[in-house]
């Protein structure tokens, strides 16, 4: 492989996939992105002009892909409407993305014949209980509880069905929550910190009980690297660090790491279907492909992503205003 098709690639986890893969192999890269407001061009800047190219457009745009995925080697989908609390106000773009935009690009790939690698989350899953000492695997059933992570399960099936059916080339992954730079300051870790640096007290959803299993971006994008390279085409991979930490120890981390007395947060009320707990075994990754992660300190960490958010306020200033208006609407 020498040229890869990255669908989502101006989002958060996408962009950092982007970056890492640039730095570490040969590859050269071409991003396709609808640049909804979760994509964002900055997030690309300064990359190789030789070995990186950006095209705007839509994923479910069978034309467009069509010729895109006859002219790589590989296809890296990440492309994906991803947050739950939009999911929940309004399903219809998580359908138009997560389903109709995955079944064109497996069927341009199909088409084509090329390797395709599908990203997903663990929470097609469902959750866990909070006192449940076991975590996914490659085995557990899908049980989704939100728009969003129902369309994403349907995404899994069907590229698991191209496989079987067509003979789609294409690997799976379920990755856990991920943090990082580029993250739009929607989501939890980057709300926190970006409120803190405003002055703004943190906001908890419910008691904060709620776990999560956290993995920093450039782990999750050494580990599709491995994938794509050496995964068993028609297989799934679970990815994470062991990383669990539930939402109350995160936001007080982040205080705590900002100089801030630790309980220098306000509750508000629960979302809707919250999911009480993930947690993600990946042993199968790490004993057959033989992948580790480097951010095994989630301390660690989140604290270079605090110092990154604070360097680069550039980037995330323009999205704050708008964002936490929508939230203030909601109450959160």
């Amino acid at each position: 492989m020498q040229k890869l098709l990255v669908t989502g690639g101006a989002g958060f986890i996408g962009s950092n996939f982007v970056r890492y893969a640039l730095e570490h192999t040969s590859y050269s890269i071409t991003v396709v992105d609808k640049l909804t407001y979760a994509g964002n061009r900055e997030s690309l800047r300064g990359l190789p002009e030789d070995r990186f190219a950006f095209v705007k457009g839509d994923i479910a745009d069978a034309a467009l892909i069509d010729q895109l995925v006859a002219e790589t080697d590989a296809v890296v989908h990440y492309a994906a409407e991803s947050h739950n609390d939009n999911s929940l106000h309004d399903p219809r773009p998580f359908l138009d993305t997560n389903i109709i935009g995955t079944y064109t690009l497996i069927e341009a790939a199909r088409r084509h014949g090329k390797r395709f690698h599908h990203i997903s989350t663990d929470e097609v899953y469902g959750d866990l209980e909070l006192d449940d000492p076991q975590r996914f695997t490659e085995q557990t059933p899908y049980n989704p509880s939100s728009p969003y992570s129902s369309t994403k399960a349907g995404s899994d099936l069907l590229v698991r069905a191209w496989v079987r059916s067509f003979g789609l080339q294409a690997t799976i992954s379920n990755c856990s929550n991920n943090y990082g730079p580029y993250q739009h300051v929607e989501k939890f870790i980057p709300r926190q910190i970006t409120n803190v640096i405003d002055g703004i007290r943190p906001k908890l959803y419910g008691k904060g009980e709620n776990v999560r299993d956290w993995i920093h971006a450039d782990d999750h994008s050494s580990a599709v690297l491995t994938i794509l390279e050496k995964g068993e085409i028609g297989q799934t991979y679970l990815i994470g660090a062991d990383g669990e930490r539930n939402n109350k120890d995160v936001v007080e981390q982040i205080l705590e790491h900002m100089g801030q007395p630790r309980a220098a947060y306000d509750h508000v009320v629960d979302r809707a279907g919250h999911d009480l707990r993930y947690a993600i075994d990946s042993s199968k990754l790490r004993s057959e492909l033989g992948w580790r992660p480097v951010f095994s300190d989630f301390g660690k960490g989140l604290e270079d992503t605090i110092a990154w958010y604070r360097d680069n306020e550039s980037w995330w200033r323009p999205q704050k205003a708008q964002t936490e208006a929508k939230y203030q609407v909601q109450g959160q």
